[in-house]
């Protein structure tokens, strides 16, 4: 059974840091592209890093580059979100995801085969 845990969610002043993770099984995790998305209330899903398994090359949407690194422990089959920085439009549920191959729409939902349940973060101003 696949499974994508997502956890490190919480309540952090503007400025702050939380690291999310993400815990799979199920699949071949070294294969896969490993995605971050965040959700906030009204608005679309938005793809915001990801990271290949197989080489560790990684990608970051605009709105985060510079403040959140995504780095994987293939040996725990383990992708974090590192975030720095925080800002209150970061406020949003994060997801992560998995997709058998990289696009260059990394970014676009519909190119994820299995999701995680999500968690909150919430940023104070």
């Amino acid at each position: 059974e696949v499974q994508l845990q997502a956890s490190g969610g919480g309540l952090v002043q503007a400025g702050g840091s939380l690291r999310l993770s993400c815990a799979a099984s199920g699949f071949p995790f070294d294969d896969y592209v490993i995605g971050w998305f965040r959700q906030a209330p009204g608005k679309e899903p938005e793809g915001i890093a990801c990271i290949s398994s197989s080489d560790s090359s990684t990608y970051y949407a605009d709105a985060v580059k510079g403040r959140f690194t995504i780095f994987s422990d293939n040996a725990k089959n383990t992708v974090y979100l590192q975030m720095n920085s925080l800002k209150p439009e970061d406020t949003a549920v994060y997801y992560c995801a998995a997709s058998p191959s990289l696009v260059w729409s990394w970014y676009k939902s519909l190119n994820y085969d299995h999701w995680g349940q999500g968690t909150q973060v919430t940023v104070s101003s």
